[in-house]
């Protein structure tokens, strides 16, 4: 499989499980420009990868905006949404149990 060979969807984002095992789950995520508001509270440790695009998160109430190249750690429990981002936006999600 080539990361990179994906297709765009036209509203929210698409995930595909790339690896999974009893401690890990690693996710490639691709996002349309139109999103759902979800409020996202999970119960496990996720550290994120933008390969392409851009994204705007709210993490505690603040705005993080992540480019091409930028990384993330999320802690467990901790309430964060994606607010905006640049369609065709790529992620490598890292979901640590």
């Amino acid at each position: 499989m080539n990361i990179f060979n994906y297709n765009i969807p036209n509203i929210g984002e698409d995930f595909k499980t790339l690896f999974k095992n009893e401690n890990i789950d690693i996710v490639r995520i691709v996002s349309s420009d139109i999103l759902e508001d979800k409020l996202y509270i999970q119960d496990v440790d996720e550290f994120v990868i933008l390969l392409e695009g851009k994204a705007h998160l709210e993490l505690e109430g603040k705005e993080v905006i992540l480019n091409k190249g930028d990384t993330l750690f999320i802690p467990t429990k901790m309430p964060h949404r994606v607010l905006k981002t640049k369609k065709g936006t790529l992620w490598l999600a890292i979901y640590m149990k």
